[in-house]
């Protein structure tokens, strides 16, 4: 077991959040930690870090112990050559929930952070006591045809090309960043705190390789996916929650294979639902973890 590091804390809102380094899967992974209680663990996606969670961790921090990582790759957690596959993310997340001494957590992934906790909580029931996932696909599972009708996102096969994205956005990353922002949050934008932390863990060829090797790794999640859902079924209580543009179809992908689902859809919500809809996001978090709480 890896002991976490702590660097010096700071103070956000109500909360204090501590950032250390943690030894996990072969990688260090930055991860921001505040509050005490049940785990819950946020895994965010593209083009994010763990500031996507700002607006919660306050709240969430009044009752549990909120860790919420730099997934591989991105942020300031190793830069690896490779393992962006959702099998890999989920062994990640469990051995660095060892190495903070968590036995389990709820889990809540967003986007990029879905599959690897959907496999997490397939695999290691055990360890996933409740489960939220966001505004994200799994792999070919049905139920996303009316979401997929025209075809997938644009930046889907723009990405997915070796070494392509990276060579073409190279010195533009700011207003290519700047346009997921824009369109996650309906024209909204984000603060210029979590802004400018945003592009800037993205700038550079590096760091966009490393973004870019999850969509590479698409055809390899999928395949995971599936074969988890032809072995077993997701049985710890899972929540679905979609906004603009993904809607319900996450919730339909997960209906069959699924012991108990909740869905939610909130209105007038962009893709980046935490920090463009907080006040809608964290009563539905709150409610659905406080069952984990009385457990």
């Amino acid at each position: 077991m890896h002991a976490a590091a702590p660097v010096p804390s700071f103070r956000d809102s109500a909360a204090e959040i501590s950032l250390h380094r943690v030894a996990a899967n072969g990688i260090d992974i930055n991860v921001a930690i505040a509050g005490d209680g049940p785990a819950v663990l946020l895994l965010h996606g593209f083009p994010h870090t763990w500031r996507l969670w700002t607006e919660l961790i306050p709240g969430l921090a009044l009752h549990h112990r909120v860790i919420a990582p730099d997934l591989r790759g991105f942020g300031a957690s190793t830069r690896a050559a490779d393992g962006y596959d959702a099998g890999t993310l989920a062994t990640d997340a469990e051995e660095f929930l060892t190495a903070l001494g968590e036995p389990s957590a709820a889990v809540v992934g967003i986007d990029a952070g879905t599959p690897p906790a959907f496999l997490f909580a397939m695999r290691r029931p055990d360890r996933v006591r409740r489960l939220v996932l966001m505004e994200s696909l799994l792999g070919r599972l049905p139920g996303a045809e009316g979401f997929l009708a025209d075809g997938p996102p644009w930046w889907f096969g723009f990405h997915s090309v070796p070494d392509l994205a990276e060579t073409v956005l190279a010195g533009h990353e700011a207003e290519y960043i700047d346009w997921f922002l824009t369109a996650g949050t309906r024209g909204r934008g984000l603060v210029p705190e979590v802004r400018d932390a945003f592009v800037g863990a993205y700038t550079g060829r590096d760091a966009l390789r490393c973004a870019f090797s999850y969509y590479r790794a698409l055809p390899a999640s999928a395949r995971q996916i599936q074969d988890a859902v032809e072995t077993g079924r997701l049985t710890v209580p899972t929540m679905a929650i979609g906004a603009h543009p993904v809607g319900r179809a996450l919730e339909r992908q997960l209906r069959p294979i699924t012991d108990d689902l909740t869905g939610h859809l909130i209105d007038d919500c962009g893709h980046i639902i935490p920090l463009d809809r907080p006040d809608a996001l964290l009563p539905l978090l709150t409610s659905f973890l406080a069952a984990d709480r009385r457990a």
